[in-house]
């Protein structure tokens, strides 16, 4: 046998024999001890789901006009378009018909809960720099955008208790695969 396999055979073997109580505490209840324990002070900032029925929304409220103000000054409109058209990503506002699996899906035509949409533009907008939104920044730009699709008035304010009243168009077209699991 060369040198080479003879050091390539004892540098596995000596990995396998490192490894091996850890690859023992995977079998059982013991954790790999990778990583660090992390405190719950440290998960709440991202422990922000929100549920359909509004379960999780924050304090705080928001309008059309000051979202319309917010969608330009945070750069929606650099991704969305003027009005949330579409630009370089997808369209926001409008209602197209849905007549299969590629058509262009708005919140307008597609989304079944309004809280989907703040807790959406919580998590992952603005665009490149996510979760850094106020929560009353929130609630405008979501009003705006329900305005926008005619959703909701334009002088409606959203908040935790108006939100979860808005009637989506396409809330009963959704089929719930695990309907006892709501």
């Amino acid at each position: 046998m060369s040198m080479s396999k003879r050091l390539a055979l004892a540098l596995l073997l000596g990995s396998a024999l490192a490894a091996g109580p850890a690859l023992a505490q995977l079998g059982g209840a013991a954790a790999p001890n990778l990583g660090q324990k992390i405190t719950p002070e440290e998960i709440k900032p991202w422990d922000i789901s929100i549920l359909p029925d509004g379960t999780n929304l924050p304090p705080g409220s928001g309008t059309s006009d000051k979202g319309a103000k917010l969608f330009v000054e945070k750069g929606c409109v650099a991704c969305h378009g003027e009005g949330g058209k579409g630009a370089s990503s997808t369209q926001l506002v409008g209602r197209p018909p849905i007549t299969g699996i590629e058509s262009l899906k708005t919140i307008a035509n597609f989304w079944r809960e309004p809280t989907t949409l703040f807790d959406y533009i919580r998590r992952a907008m603005p665009w490149p720099t996510p979760h850094t939104l106020k929560d009353e920044e929130v609630y405008s730009l979501v009003a705006y955008l329900l305005a926008a699709n005619k959703l909701i008035p334009e002088d409606q304010v959203m908040d935790a208790k108006s939100l979860p009243q808005v009637q989506m168009p396409n809330r009963d077209n959704f089929i719930i695969k695990f309907p006892d699991r709501i």
